[in-house]
């Protein structure tokens, strides 16, 4: 089944260490790795499986039987800063 995550304020490149993590597991063994890791993004991923199994349970798909089949991460934009000043 499907979810996303959308605009989530991270960089992608910390995120992708959280999600390759989980890539390939079932998916009580992906949310019990990520129960444990002290990384800021899992939590986020943590809740983005647990809708994709919810979405999984109304089509009538069998818990037990998810895997973690591929999780895609790209940048959310960036916030651009900048400090305006007059030349005198």
């Amino acid at each position: 089944m499907k979810a996303e995550l959308t605009s989530y304020n991270q960089s992608p490149r910390k995120v992708r260490l959280v999600t390759d993590l989980v890539k390939g597991k079932s998916v009580q063994d992906a949310l019990n790795a990520l129960a444990f890791l002290p990384k800021r993004a899992s939590l986020p991923i943590a809740k983005l499986i647990q809708s994709a199994v919810a979405n999984a349970k109304q089509q009538g798909e069998d818990e037990a039987a998810l895997r973690v089949q591929n999780i895609t991460v790209n940048s959310a934009g960036m916030l651009v800063k900048y400090m305006p000043f007059s030349i005198p």
